[in-house]
């Protein structure tokens, strides 16, 4: 999948690439499945030579839907029971996102290496107690 991405991003369009409407079989199962039933409500903004920045998605919110595509993953429903039950007395359409800070760090300063962006370090022996 990275190699695709990376692909797209550095050599097809050049420039940062915003990817939409991912295959279901690649992304999690808590992902809303779009009307086609075969790909999910789910997005990645990707950057040349840093890779994914941010990824979101829309959340799957009928029990009913989400518990048959965890049986469709194969996922055991006693391991996701409390997951489950986040959904059994309903819930309203939600999204959610992660942003990558030391990425985003990485594109605006236009340093090399992430280990030159992180704030808080958490590489052996790099702080004296």
């Amino acid at each position: 999948q990275s190699e695709h991405e990376r692909y797209l991003v550095e050599n097809h369009f050049k420039k940062p690439v915003i990817l939409t409407d991912y295959p279901k079989d690649i992304k999690a199962f808590y992902m809303k499945l779009n009307e086609d039933g075969k790909t999910v409500r789910a997005m990645d903004v990707l950057f040349p030579k840093i890779g994914e920045i941010i990824g979101g998605s829309q959340r799957e919110e009928n029990y009913d839907k989400l518990a048959a595509r965890i049986e469709e993953m194969g996922i055991p429903m006693k391991d996701m029971w409390w997951y489950l039950d986040t959904r059994r007395f309903g819930t309203a359409p939600h999204s959610g996102f992660g942003l990558g800070f030391e990425r985003l760090l990485l594109f605006v300063t236009g340093m090399a290496n992430i280990r030159d962006v992180i704030p808080f370090a958490r590489t052996p022996k790099n702080a004296e107690f």
